[in-house]
């Protein structure tokens, strides 16, 4: 298979002709952004080739129109806490946001957040989709945002809904029928109306989040005889130190999936929930296309966090390993970017914001922890000496360099992967002497500070306690 730079390069002349920009000598003063966030959605995706099945081609599209990162790895491996630090600059061990139980509002003040630093600016602020965890949505912080998307068909009577809490079956309805496409219109129709202000538009698609519910024609893209099992070895856990087999669970969905035999079921529903996502991505790529603002836009599109459907004997995000911590991520920023690249310099999405305001000629507040990437925009191979840091519950982080994982959980313990040798993170070496001196220069970049944790409230929140996660 030819590699992911090589096939950009070659098709980056196509995506120009198919999707050209106005030349430009320097990105426009006040450019607009439009803002797309997937949920759950891992490293899947065509220009990864890391998944020769996973059909994307428009997510391959936008990635051929700019800038690629294959090495990009979000604040957090939970929806509520990802998206809180990415909105608002501060990471979950500064903000005390570890879970999707703990309610990011009474603990980010909105005169923090991206949202207002663009209002701030001039900016029309608006949006539809899941931007923020969907148990706390703030509406003060946007010029509007789309109230009702609709409610997702159910099963048919009779029909396997899935395996325990992995929930997966196909659907007898049109594309229509979803939210998603709803959100997606929404998006569409701004698209298309001229604006007094430059806008902020913020596009969050749940697919593919559970339940793997879509309609059944995107399942027979994919046949079941075809499908291939992720790579997984049965001892993999056994160099794992305790408190990362706590996190994997490998008794739960793990061992489900296996007593059920429908494993491979499991991962034909997730593809089909990918390729939904991508028929409404390309909706609205076709509608920047056509739209009046196409040439004076900023695409930044990131997902939450990873997925492991197996690997390591776990299932979901909640883990600090490469499955559950990278997701796509793509920029096109007009006169900035270059189309058809792919940058391989580890980031985080604490990044996000920095760079959004560096473009659009915003100040970027001094409580913000991520660095612009703005020179990996204009240059995919400028320097880079930056990791990324990844952070799931109180005092377990993750340091991502270009050739390396290190994880110190907060018993201690630790895990070290050489990712070049090893890229499915089969090897933990960090007990091994030779590799004290990396471990501990790796380390350096851990977060200083580890804000302790909150209590959930005892009632009115729908996800329940403290130990409960919602999905």
């Amino acid at each position: 298979m030819k590699s992911p730079r090589l096939l950009l390069c070659v098709l980056a002349g196509v995506a120009a002709a198919a999707f050209p920009l106005r030349a430009a000598a320097a990105a426009p003063a006040k450019p607009n952004v439009l803002f797309i966030a997937v949920d759950d959605l891992r490293d899947w995706v065509g220009y990864f080739g890391r998944n020769p099945q996973a059909r994307t081609p428009n997510f391959d599209r936008l990635a051929k129109m700019g800038v690629a990162f294959t090495r990009a790895y979000c604040a957090s491996p939970v929806c509520n806490p990802s998206r809180a630090a990415l909105m608002s600059g501060l990471r979950p061990s500064t903000s005390a946001v570890y879970e999707n139980n703990i309610d990011f509002r009474p603990l980010i003040d909105p005169a923090l957040t991206l949202t207002t630093a663009f209002r701030k600016g001039g900016y029309y602020v608006h949006g539809a989709g899941k931007i923020y965890h969907e148990s706390y949505r703030r509406p003060e912080e946007w010029d509007d945002y789309l109230g009702k998307e609709g409610a997702y068909p159910r099963v048919a009577a009779g029909q396997s809904e899935g395996v325990g809490g992995i929930k997966f079956a196909p659907l007898d309805c049109r594309d229509d029928e979803l939210p998603d496409w709803k959100i997606a219109d929404y998006a569409i129709a701004a698209l298309g109306k001229p604006q007094a202000k430059p806008f902020f538009l913020a596009v969050g698609f749940h697919k593919p989040h559970m339940p793997w519910n879509v309609p059944r024609k995107y399942f027979d893209r994919f046949p079941l005889a075809s499908i291939k099992l992720p790579p997984h070895l049965e001892n993999d856990l056994a160099d794992v130190p305790p408190a990362g087999v706590a996190m994997a669970r490998p008794q739960g969905d793990h061992a489900a999936m296996l007593e059920s035999g429908r494993w491979k079921e499991a991962v034909q529903a997730y593809l089909a929930t990918i390729a939904y996502c991508d028929m409404n991505l390309g909706r609205l790529l076709d509608a920047l296309e056509r739209s009046p603002h196409r040439d004076n836009t900023i695409v930044c599109l990131w997902g939450d966090h990873g997925w492991h459907l197996g690997e390591k004997s776990h299932w979901r995000k909640f883990a600090l390993w490469e499955e559950a911590t990278r997701a796509p991520f793509i920029w096109v920023a007009p006169g900035i970017t270059k189309a058809g690249t792919i940058c391989d310099r580890p980031v985080d999405f604490m990044s996000i914001y920095p760079t959004l305001a560096e473009l659009c000629g915003l100040p970027v507040p001094a409580h913000v922890e991520g660095r612009s990437i703005r020179p990996l925009l204009a240059d995919p191979q400028a320097k880079w000496d930056l990791p990324a840091v990844t952070t799931y519950r109180y005092k377990n982080h993750t340091v991502r360099s270009a050739g390396w994982r290190y994880i110190r959980y907060a018993n201690g313990n630790e895990e070290l992967y050489d990712e070049t040798a090893d890229p499915n993170e089969y090897v933990n070496l960090a007990a091994k002497p030779e590799h004290a001196a990396r471990i501990a220069e790796l380390a350096r970049y851990l977060p200083k500070t580890d804000a302790a944790e909150t209590e959930p409230p005892a009632q009115g929140n729908k996800q329940g306690g403290k130990k409960k996660k919602a999905e």
